[in-house]
């Protein structure tokens, strides 16, 4: 998934970013099937795959928007990542919660075999919820500390602060032992 993300960013930076929101929904499902009391099955697994299709794409979806703005409107890295929350989050919540209550039915569990289809639905409900709530916080953050660290890296030598301008004292190599 990280190739393929560098390589459609053109960075190696920006899949970080985007890779950062899937531990919260693999938590998310974990918890929720701790707290049901629902094994983890390979229907579970399956649950926690598709969770983690849609949780990348509501990241991809508000990492793009910000890099678009940074480019053609020259926008700095706050104001892109602030705008792209702003324009993505409907987006973001309209196709989460058609994921959630789509898969609601399932966690609820009612009817012949539905002990077997009940992690399915129990492991992307409660990923769902807990990925939500926490990536809408901190991709932003991750992003802004992701990309002044690569600002930082990016600095050349001439930017490195002269240590002649603060007063400190010079040694010179001839006076040094």
């Amino acid at each position: 998934m990280y190739i393929v993300l560098g390589m459609l960013y053109e960075s190696l930076i920006h899949p970080l970013t985007i890779l950062s929101t899937l531990p919260s929904a693999g938590l998310g499902a974990l918890l929720a099937m701790l707290i049901t009391g629902n094994e983890l099955s390979i229907v579970s697994i399956i649950g926690i795959i598709l969770l983690i299709g849609i949780v990348k794409k509501n990241a991809i979806m508000m990492v793009d928007f910000a890099l678009g703005a940074e480019r053609h409107e020259g926008l700095t890295p706050e104001e892109s990542i602030y705008q792209a929350c702003l324009v993505r989050f409907r987006p973001i919540m309209m196709t989460t919660l058609a994921a959630m209550f789509g898969a609601l039915p399932l966690a609820i569990g009612m009817g012949i075999g539905s002990e077997l289809r009940k992690p399915l639905g129990v492991a992307i409900v409660g990923g769902l919820i807990v990925s939500q709530i926490l990536t809408l916080y901190t991709t932003p953050v991750i992003y802004l500390a992701l990309d002044q660290l690569r600002q930082r890296k990016k600095r050349k030598p001439s930017d490195v602060l002269d240590h002649r301008q603060i007063g400190w004292p010079q040694i010179s190599r001839s006076s040094a032992c």
